[in-house]
């Protein structure tokens, strides 16, 4: 489950990490006792609110209504803002990026920290960023954060500020039971103090039934995402510009990644577990169509799914409603020969191959 960053915040507050004096505000008038200047932040569970004119800065009680007036109502890649969060803004001396994840690979916490914060993390060199593991059933270690002070340069007041903002996040991440829970930028003010400025925090939706406090949290969906919903469908909408249609959720995420790997990037993503109902694949045709991708990719491993049969919902809804956009399918398991000859008779490229799908798919996104 991803957190709003207003809800972040209130978990970090109960955990003593500091963050800006702020109000959830859906009009103006929600705008009290802050001190100026403040930041207008659009929440929704999305990354590039900045660059699409979901945050804005504001000197005066005037220009704060103004912004939430302009951003409230706004579509931010698909998703509606019905809230925003106002802020005091910190006065920037230097800003850090901390994070702590699951390695699960390693199977132990991952502690992430660099200098370079303000930026997406994933465009900072690796060189620039600090890893370190945390032993499982442990409190986050003393030679770690001592190794993550020296990294950042930081003074030794500052180390033990910082230090004491890594301790409350690692007791966040435990007892929450995140999956992820990060900090970009962790301002350090010219008074020598720490702030999150931001805040993302995912928690592990299978540890649910221990946060009854959290099952009844609204999800920030897409009406796309709530139509699918609605519908019993498994539909993510992502950043890139690819539509994938696979069946069961481990295929799905092979998928997006052989994509990302040939230089595509998904753009929304179906998952149509083990149906092979021919009614069922129209309907996630439509739901994709609708998501208007360049170019769709179906990954179909057939085991209790028959191949032919999401072959001929394809074909159906190609017959009764067209679809404008190039399909690359990947087929294998029972039935795979009749279901290519099925997409290939009504003009799709149909293979077995994973690798070789993605990267037709990236070539004919262009």
């Amino acid at each position: 489950m991803k957190f709003h960053e207003y809800k972040a915040k209130e978990l970090f507050g109960d955990y003593g990490i500091p963050v800006p004096r702020g109000v959830l505000a859906t009009s103006g008038k929600d705008i009290k006792g802050l001190d100026y200047p403040v930041v207008v932040k659009a929440q929704v569970l999305i990354g590039g609110r900045k660059k699409a004119g979901g945050v804005k800065f504001a000197d005066s009680p005037e220009e704060a209504s103004r912004a939430v007036d302009e951003i409230i109502g706004m579509d931010i890649r698909g998703y509606e803002v019905r809230q925003v969060l106002v802020e005091e803004r910190a006065e920037i001396s230097k800003e850090y990026y901390l994070g702590i994840t699951i390695d699960r690979e390693e199977r132990a916490p991952l502690l992430m920290t660099s200098a370079e914060g303000g930026v997406e993390i994933e465009s900072v060199p690796d060189d620039k960023i600090l890893k370190r593991h945390i032993p499982p059933f442990s409190v986050l270690p003393s030679y770690v954060l001592r190794d993550a002070s020296k990294f950042l340069g930081l003074a030794k007041e500052e180390g033990k500020a910082f230090s004491a903002i890594a301790r409350a996040m690692f007791r966040l991440f435990e007892k929450e039971d995140a999956e992820l829970v990060e900090i970009n930028p962790l301002v350090l003010t010219s008074k020598g103090e720490f702030v999150a400025v931001d805040a993302k925090l995912t928690s592990d939706d299978s540890a649910l039934y221990r946060h009854k406090e959290l099952q009844g949290m609204e999800q920030d969906l897409t009406p796309l995402e709530r139509e699918a919903k609605s519908k019993g469908i498994a539909f993510i909408q992502l950043d890139g510009d690819i539509g994938v249609i696979a069946n069961g959720a481990g295929l799905t995420m092979a998928t997006l990644d052989m994509i990302s790997l040939k230089g595509g990037k998904g753009g929304v993503f179906l998952d149509l577990g083990g149906t092979d109902d021919p009614e069922k694949v129209k309907e996630a045709f439509r739901l994709m169509k609708k998501a208007k991708p360049s170019v769709i990719f179906l990954n179909i491993f057939g085991g209790i799914t028959k191949c032919d049969s999401v072959a001929q919902g394809v074909k159906e809804v190609l017959d009764e409603e067209g679809i404008d956009v190039a399909v690359v399918a990947r087929i294998k398991g029972v039935n795979e020969d009749e279901a290519k000859q099925i997409l290939r008779d009504a003009g799709f490229v149909a293979v077995s191959s994973l690798e070789r799908a993605a990267e037709e798919t990236v070539r004919l996104r262009g």
